[in-house]
C-alpha cells in the first residue's frame, strides 16, 4: 500500500462500499464529501466515494503499470493523493467537484487488508527462492520489479489457502463438506479445468451448492453476473461479509488435507487441519507466512499470469548477467506479461455513458469553431455534449449540407451501427446519432489526433518503446475485432487517434463490415475508392476482406509508426505497388526500426492468407517485445 495514502487522513484503509457510505452519512452526507478506502478487487488500487445530491458514488482508482494512479481511463497522477487534489479543481468526469474530506474519526485507524500484512514478505521470500539474490541485490530486484512482483504473488496466493483443493471432482468436494459438521457457510473452491475456470462449493442447509467462477478476457474472477475480482482470495473476502447472489455468506472453511500454515518463516508448521488462531468470518483469507514458490524455469506458474521463461538479467536491469549456480544450471525467471488493463475509455458511468437509444437530442450538443478534420463526407468538429450528470467533450462528424446523395447518409449510418455494437478500450467509442441540420455522428474524442501526423510532428521525442506501446494498444484492439468477426478494411496510421502520446484508439470505420458466423472472408461487389498501398493481395486481385486482410494492412501500419509517420511505398502508384508485392518484394526496413519489429512486418506481409499470421498470434509477440524493451 502507497505510505502516502496511508498517512491520509481521510484514507480508511480496507472497508467495504457499505463502511464507506456509513462514514459518509455519519459526516453529514454533503455534496462533494468524499474519502479514500482500498480496492477490494483491484489490486494495489483505491476506491474514491463521494456524496452528492443524498447519494453516494464510487470510483475505482487504478495502479498503472508505471507507478502512476488514474481513475478509469483518466489522467495519471503520483499519488492516490495528488488525484484527489486534482479533482478539488476538476471535475474531469466525476459527478462533482471534491469539497471536503471526510477524515476518520479521532482513534480510528485504516482497516489493514488481507494481503497488506504479507505482501513484503511474500515478495522478499519470492526473489530470494528464485533468483538466489542476497543483501543490496534483492533489494534493488524489489524495487525495480516491485508491481509485477506483488502481482503474481497475489495472483496465485490462493493455492495456499486452507480452503482451495485445486483439481478434485464435484463428488469429491461434495463428499468432503458433508463428512463434516455440515455447518451452513462451510466452504471450498475447487478447480474446473485448466483455463483457470472454478467452483465454489458451499454447505446452506446440509445441501451443497455449486457456483461456477469464470475468468474473462481481461483475467477478471467472478460468479456468473456476480461481481468481478483480480483475484480468488478478494472473491472469497466479499463473499465472506456478504451473500451478493449467494444463498448465504462464507463462514469457515473445508480445510484440504495437507494445508499447513505457520506465523513466521522460522516455525514449524502448525497441525494438520488446524485453523489459523486469526480466522473470523470477516476475514476469510488466512494470515499464511509461508510460502514456496515455483522454481525457475518452470512452464507455468498460474493460469496464464506467466507465459515464457527468460533469463533475470533481461528483467532486472541490476544484475548484468544470469547467475550460475554450482549445480551447473542457469537461473531464469518466468517473465510477467505487462499489465494492459490499465488503458481505459472515457469515465463510464454504464447508466449515463451508454443511452438506450442512439439518438442524441439537438440541444445536447454544442459545436465548437475548431475543425479536427475532413474528408469526403464533410468535416469532424471537436463539440460538448451535455449528459445527465456531466458535460463531455466530443468529436462530431458532420455530413456536408450541400450532399443530398442518399447514399452517403447510408454509409454514415452503417458507420454508426457498426461502432455502436464494439466496445473495446482500444477502439473509439460511438456515442450516437444527431439529426438536425445536418447529420451528426458523435464520437468519443481524441484531443491529440492521427498517430502518422503525431509521429511526424514529434519524431525527434517519441522513443521506441512509446511507438512499440501504440502500435501494441492497436493490435490489441484488432485482436478484439477478430475475435468478433469483424473486419476494418481501412486500417491505417491515419484512422489511429491519439488519446494521449501512451494511448491509441483504432477508428473510422466507413469501410467494416460483419462477416457472418459460418463464413471468414467479406467479398466486394467491386472495387473503389480503395486505400490500395494498405491492402492485402486478396483484396486487390479477388475483392476478399478478412481479418487476415487486416493484418497485412496492420503491418503497414507498423511500417509507417517505426518510419514515424513516413508514406509508404514512397511515390509509387497503386499499380506499381501490386507488380512490386506480386514480384516477392516488401518495403525496406525503417532506419529507427528494430529488426525484430521488421520481422514481424514481414511476417504479415506473407502473400499466402493461409499461413499469414492472425491478430491472435501477433499480439503476444509484440506484447513480449513491449516488455522486453520496457524493463
Amino acid at each position: 500500500m502507497a505510505e502516502s495514502a496511508q498517512q491520509l487522513p481521510y484514507f480508511y484503509g480496507n472497508i467495504t462500499r457499505e463502511e464507506a457510505e456509513d462514514y459518509l452519512k455519519q459526516e453529514g452526507q454533503s455534496d462533494g464529501l468524499y474519502l479514500l478506502r482500498q480496492s477490494r478487487s483491484y489490486l494495489g488500487g483505491y476506491a474514491l466515494s463521494v456524496a452528492h445530491g443524498r447519494k453516494f458514488y464510487h470510483y475505482t482508482i487504478e495502479r498503472e503499470i508505471s507507478g502512476t494512479y488514474a481513475i478509469t481511463g483518466g489522467i495519471s497522477h503520483g499519488s492516490p493523493a495528488e488525484l484527489c487534489h486534482y479533482h478539488t479543481q476538476e471535475s474531469s468526469g466525476l459527478v462533482c467537484l471534491l469539497k471536503k474530506p471526510c477524515n476518520r474519526p479521532p482513534g480510528v485507524q485504516p482497516k489493514i487488508g488481507p494481503f497488506e500484512d504479507l505482501k513484503e514478505n511474500l515478495v522478499r521470500e519470492y526473489v530470494r527462492q528464485t533468483w538466489y539474490l542476497e543483501g543490496e541485490a534483492l533489494e534493488q530486484a524489489i524495487i525495480s520489479q516491485k508491481p509485477q512482483l506483488e502481482k503474481l504473488i497475489a495472483t496465485t496466493a490462493h493455492e495456499k489457502m486452507p480452503w482451495f483443493h485445486g483439481k478434485i471432482s464435484r463428488e469429491d468436494s461434495e463428499a468432503l463438506l458433508l463428512n463434516g459438521p455440515k455447518i451452513n457457510g462451510t466452504f471450498l473452491i475447487r478447480e474446473r479445468d485448466s483455463n483457470g475456470s472454478y467452483a465454489l462449493c458451499l454447505i446452506h442447509n446440509k445441501k451443497v451448492s455449486h457456483y461456477r467462477i469464470d475468468r474473462d478476457k481481461t483475467g477478471k474472477l467472478s460468479i456468473p453476473d456476480g461481481k468481478k475480482f483480480d483475484t480468488l482470495w478478494q472473491l472469497v473476502e466479499h463473499y465472506s461479509y456478504k451473500p451478493d447472489g449467494l444463498l448465504r455468506v462464507l463462514t469457515s472453511p473445508c480445510t484440504r488435507s495437507d494445508y499447513r500454515s505457520t506465523i513466521s518463516f522460522t516455525r514449524l508448521p502448525e497441525l494438520p487441519g488446524q485453523h489459523p488462531t486469526n480466522w473470523s468470518a470477516g476475514g476469510i483469507i488466512s494470515r499464511f507466512k509461508s510460502y514456496t514458490f515455483p522454481k525457475p524455469g518452470s512452464k507455468k506458474v498460474s493460469h496464464g499470469i506467466v507465459n515464457r521463461t527468460e533469463s533475470f538479467s533481461s528483467l532486472n536491469p541490476y544484475v548484468t548477467r544470469p547467475r550460475t549456480e554450482a549445480r551447473g544450471r542457469e537461473v531464469t525467471k518466468d517473465s510477467m506479461p505487462m499489465d494492459t488493463d490499465v488503458y481505459r475509455g472515457l469515465y463510464e458511468d454504464p447508466e449515463e455513458f451508454r443511452p438506450r437509444t442512439v439518438k442524441i437530442q439537438r440541444d445536447h450538443l454544442s459545436l465548437m469553431e475548431q475543425d479536427l478534420g475532413s474528408g469526403n463526407f464533410g468535416t469532424v468538429k471537436k463539440g460538448i455534449l451535455k449528459m445527465t450528470k456531466s458535460e463531455r467533450n466530443v468529436a462530431v462528424k458532420i455530413l456536408k449540407n450541400d450532399n443530398e446523395d442518399p447514399s452517403i447518409k447510408e454509409e454514415l449510418l452503417k458507420e454508426a451501427t457498426v461502432m455502436q455494437q464494439l466496445d473495446n478500450p482500444y477502439i473509439v467509442r460511438m456515442i450516437g446519432i444527431c439529426e438536425a441540420e445536418s447529420w451528426m455522428l458523435v464520437m468519443e474524442l481524441a484531443e491529440l489526433g492521427a498517430l502518422n501526423k503525431f509521429l511526424l510532428k514529434n519524431r525527434d521525442v517519441v522513443s521506441e518503446k512509446n511507438v512499440t506501446e501504440l502500435v501494441h494498444q492497436v493490435c490489441m484492439g484488432m485482436k478484439y475485432l477478430e475475435e468478433k468477426n469483424f473486419v476494418h478494411r481501412d486500417l491505417a496510421a491515419r484512422n489511429v487517434l491519439l488519446v494521449t502520446q501512451h494511448y491509441a484508439k483504432i477508428s473510422d470505420f466507413g469501410l467494416s463490415k460483419a462477416i457472418a458466423s459460418d463464413e471468414n472472408y467479406y467479398k466486394a461487389k467491386s472495387s473503389g475508392k480503395w486505400p490500395v498501398k494498405w491492402y492485402a493481395p486478396e483484396c486487390i486481385n479477388y475483392y476478399k476482406f478478412s481479418s487476415k486482410s487486416d493484418v497485412w494492412s496492420f503491418g503497414v501500419l507498423m511500417w509507417e509508426a517505426y518510419s514515424y509517420g513516413q508514406k509508404p511505398y514512397k511515390s509509387m502508384k497503386g499499380g506499381e505497388v501490386s507488380l512490386m508485392i506480386e514480384s516477392g518484394k516488401r518495403m525496406e526496413c525503417p532506419g529507427r526500426c528494430p529488426s525484430e519489429m521488421y520481422d514481424l512486418m514481414k511476417l504479415c506481409w506473407t502473400y499466402n492468407i493461409e499461413e499469414r499470421p492472425s491478430f491472435a498470434t501477433i499480439e503476444p509477440k509484440l506484447r513480449n517485445y513491449y516488455y522486453d524493451i520496457a524493463q
